[in-house]
């Protein structure tokens, strides 16, 4: 048809015409499903706003939801004139002469792209497009998502056809108000009155032309230009903002001076209404999620997925129950001990004069206050110690008080934190998560995201290390002195470690015994036989990630880690030698039950069966080995409900008893527990008030009652498996029975002496002959 036209540059743009004609009709009717699905115009008369996602336990109870919040729409009244012409002067000034796309806007930033300066094209409406119908997600694409330039000239075309229709069916006031009720703002605020409540603790209508250049400033990039981690960015971007205000006539010169040389004047105490069930599972399952949300293109945000955990709402409830009984106790305790003195000491028992200073400087606002103050010290303490209304956390629930920044940072300092978690090793599934005592006003979580001195729970690497490459457990040390010469940073060195009563016996033992009694000399004597190097080596073949100082002291628990890694690795005995990948979700589904993803358990061989079954007979010691550590159990009779019963761990406690550990190991379940304050400088100052054995094991002893005396929850007390395969190391050689501090110190802790005689069962085990 188009042989009959004679000019050819006629026909040439006419054929041009008609393939461009042909190419958007294609995109619009997804034909052949090469370019996904487009907004219909149904579509666009009934925008759909994100769906929230859900996660579940593994007995099917909701523990939350995932939504973006404070999504209630803002009429076009209550939006500031100076939010509107921030938005407009910055990303779209010709946004009232076109009709969704403009494409004098669009060659010109293709001019200046070319030219090496990258500018965009996209105008508000087509920036909605995006936004409220997503038209860049999996869900809108087809084939061509394979072909790089390709599909990104489609999405294009697609945000093109979008923005027509959103033009053709609202006013420009309805796009202006729908644009603000969608966009993101960072720090997960969503919505212009998200944002300018978080901000400034203002509504859209109060704000300041320099309130709003800083909102709209950020649209470039919510993180790069976030005012509240890079202020200095923030500012720069707001004063560019400013200028195009000026340029356009939406201020006056007078007006862009003046607001260019206010400060920021961030107000950040507005507190959200938390309406998501927020809890320390909610969050760790969106970290776990993390790399398969971004792979697959998903978002827990908006796209109504449901997420099976592998959490048993049962044992998770005994979790929290006896954290809540314990921590109270331990609380309690602790400002009995300090009364009215600062607990904040440093490894001389002195006080820190300036922890309150410091905790101050930590804080996001002191940024703020020097800039607004011009570092004036008097005005920034004259701020820290005005009262201030607030809630605060409390043991008996959450008190609305008035008090100053500064007794708000005393306060909060001398709280004591916890993190707990258990698996069960022959599956990998995560059974229970405690990030802290309360996620509201602690959320930071003590499982995976702190790290802390292991303490004598790293011992046990040690003894596996020896076990492994030749040592059995009845293998004998003597406890004396021991000094060990190291390099250190290619320095020449001496470590020579005491016991915690800084005594020792020059009594010959057992590794078993030595373990379960937690003495330190020998598990020096230890290290220094099968090497420091090696012990590193097998803590992270069982699974710890954390980065370990390879040094003589490794072995007492001198590095961090977290308590996930700990109970990772810990599984590898009960699961017959066998590193897990843990596991906390089983499935995801989309909103209507498709299966979009099934996890299953990822395991590595890393210990023989015979090696593994004899470190959890090592384990064992700490309850019937004389002196062992673990033997506070037995004021738990529910434990002890069948004779049958067996249970290994392992006490730990860092230095100047900052942290208190338990690692407690059942016949079908694996424990971990810290206990702390969430600064290392505030601690115990006794081995009776801040051991591991005081302070965490107790919570595993309430624990464990609690799950053995529910006939439900799947879990009873019984005997430790039977060995595995042949086991070809002598292993049994009972200790002599002697008066002993079954209370016994571990790690690196301070020394007591309180020497008593405690009756211990004694397990016998068939011994199975070479």
């Amino acid at each position: 048809m188009f042989r009959r036209i004679n000019n050819i540059f006629l026909r040439s743009f006419l054929i041009f015409i008609y393939f461009i004609i042909i190419f958007f009709c294609a995109i619009e009717i997804n034909f052949l499903w090469l370019f996904g699905y487009s907004p219909d115009m149904q579509d666009i008369k009934t925008p759909t706003m994100s769906v929230s996602s859900e996660v579940y336990s593994a007995d099917g109870k909701l523990l939350g939801r995932y939504f973006k919040e404070n999504r209630s729409p803002v009429a076009f009244k209550d939006i500031s004139p100076n939010l509107i012409n921030a938005l407009i002067s910055t990303e779209d000034a010709r946004f009232y002469k076109h009709s969704g796309v403009d494409f004098f806007s669009f060659a010109t930033s293709v001019v200046a792209t070319a030219k090496g300066d990258k500018r965009g094209g996209s105008t508000i409406t087509q920036q909605l497009a995006k936004n409220l119908f997503s038209t860049r997600k999996r869900k809108s694409q087809g084939f061509i998502k394979h072909i790089p330039v390709f599909r990104t000239l489609v999405y294009k075309c697609k945000e093109w056809l979008t923005a027509f229709k959103i033009e053709h069916l609202y006013t420009k006031q309805q796009i202006l108000t729908m644009y603000f009720n969608t966009v993101p703002f960072g720090n997960n605020s969503f919505g212009i009155k998200t944002a300018t409540l978080k901000y400034f603790n203002k509504n859209p209508n109060e704000v300041t032309p320099a309130e709003a250049a800083t909102l709209i400033g950020m649209l470039k990039g919510t993180s790069v230009y976030n005012p509240i981690r890079y202020p200095a960015r923030s500012l720069e971007r707001r004063n560019t903002v400013l200028g195009q205000m000026e340029k356009y006539g939406y201020i006056t010169k007078a007006a862009f001076v003046e607001n260019t040389h206010t400060p920021l004047n961030l107000d950040l105490s507005f507190v959200e209404n938390d309406s998501q069930g927020d809890s320390y599972i909610r969050h760790a399952v969106e970290k776990w999620l993390d790399k398969w949300l971004k792979a697959n293109d998903y978002d827990l945000y908006v796209d109504g997925l449901k997420i099976y955990t592998t959490i048993d709402s049962r044992l998770q409830q005994y979790a929290e129950e006896a954290v809540d009984e314990k921590m109270k106790m331990l609380q309690k305790r602790f400002y009995n001990i300090w009364g009215k003195k600062a607990p904040w000491r440093d490894s001389h028992g002195v006080e820190i004069k300036d922890f309150v200073l410091k905790a101050e400087q930590k804080l996001p606002i002191y940024d703020l206050l020097e800039k607004r103050y011009k570092g004036d010290t008097t005005q920034i303490q004259a701020y820290f110690k005005k009262p201030k209304k607030m809630k605060v956390f409390s043991w008996n629930g959450e008190r609305d008080t008035t008090i100053s920044s500064i007794d708000s940072i005393k306060y909060y300092a001398k709280i004591l934190n916890t993190g707990m978690m258990t698996i069960e090793p022959t599956t990998g599934k995560i059974k229970v998560w405690v990030g802290g005592i309360d996620y509201k006003h602690f959320n930071f979580d003590h499982v995976n995201q702190s790290k802390r001195q292991a303490g004598s729970t790293f011992k046990p690497f040690a003894y596996l290390t020896a076990l492994d490459n030749g040592y059995t457990p009845c293998d004998k040390f003597t406890d004396k002195p021991v000094s060990i010469s190291y390099m250190d940073n290619g320095k020449p060195d001496v470590w020579s470690p005491n016991n915690a009563d800084f005594k020792f016996s020059y009594r010959e033992m057992s590794l078993r015994w030595a373990m379960g009694k937690s003495v330190n000399s020998i598990t020096a004597q230890l290290t220094e036989k099968v090497g420091w190097d090696k012990v590193v080596q097998y803590a992270h073949k069982c699974g710890i990630e954390s980065p370990l100082k390879s040094v003589p002291s490794v072995s007492l628990g001198s590095n961090d880690v977290s308590v996930f890694e700990m109970v990772r690795a810990y599984s590898t005995f009960l699961n017959k030698g066998n590193k897990i990948d843990p596991l906390l979700v089983t499935k995801i589904t989309d909103q209507n039950g498709g299966l979009l993803e099934e996890f299953t358990l990822k395991t590595e061989k890393v210990l023989s069966e015979e090696i593994a079954w004899l470190m959890l007979y090592m384990f064992r010691g700490g309850m019937e080995e004389p002196g062992g550590t673990s033997q506070a159990l037995w004021e738990y009779p529910g434990l002890w409900k069948k004779a049958s019963n067996q249970i290994g761990g392992k006490t730990g406690t860092s230095s100047d008893f900052v942290d208190g550990w338990y690692m407690g190991i059942t016949k079908d379940l694996v424990t971990g527990i810290w206990v702390g304050a969430d600064d290392r400088s505030v601690h115990f100052n006794t081995s009776e008030s801040g051991e591991g054995s005081h302070t965490a094991l107790p919570i595993f002893g309430r624990f464990m009652e609690k799950v053995y005396a529910d006939d439900k929850s799947g879990y009873q007390p019984g005997p430790f498996p039977k060995p595995w395969s042949k086991i070809t190391k002598e292993y049994m050689c009972p200790s002599p029975r002697i008066s002993v501090d079954t209370t016994s110190a571990d790690s690196l802790s301070a020394p007591v002496d309180t020497t008593q005689v405690v009756p211990v069962p004694v397990t016998t085990e068939p011994e199975i002959k070479n």
